[in-house]
């Protein structure tokens, strides 16, 4: 158990959990708090946001060489997100089929992560990579 008043022991010692201790306030003998009411998270948007990308990258198997990483902007309200994700894919390709794809792994990690709802994951595709355009030279050709 964990003093308030300077004198603590480590977590496990008592035997109990580090997440499920208590805390005996000074000046409210036998009062104990849950380890849950004692405080609040709060995950910022940019966190969620960096989640949401690195998800994104997950989801695809392989970038075009030249692509931009994907990147994701997020707004969160009580807990719940809502995503935009923007990226760049092969072309041709599956393109709903990627998309679906990243829908899904961002949904999936930011509640796994985050403990977040995601009701919304917007997907933006950015620009088309062709493979035949990737080593033709730009302008004239004389």
């Amino acid at each position: 158990m964990t003093r308030v008043s300077g004198e603590s022991t480590a977590a496990g010692e008592s035997g109990e959990p580090a997440g499920s201790r208590t805390v005996i306030r000074p000046g409210s003998p036998g009062r104990t708090v849950a380890a849950a009411d004692r405080g609040a998270l709060r995950i910022a948007d940019r966190v969620v946001a960096k989640i949401a990308a690195h998800a994104a990258r997950e989801a695809l198997d392989v970038l075009p060489p030249d692509a931009v990483p994907p990147h994701a902007t997020v707004i969160v309200h009580h807990e719940v997100a809502r995503v935009r994700v923007s990226l760049e894919l092969d072309y041709p390709s599956d393109i709903g089929g990627q998309c679906t794809a990243v829908r899904h792994q961002v949904v999936q990690r930011v509640e796994a992560l985050a403990g977040m709802e995601v009701p919304e994951v917007a997907v933006q595709v950015e620009r088309l990579h062709s493979a035949q355009t990737r080593g033709a030279v730009q302008g004239r050709t004389q």
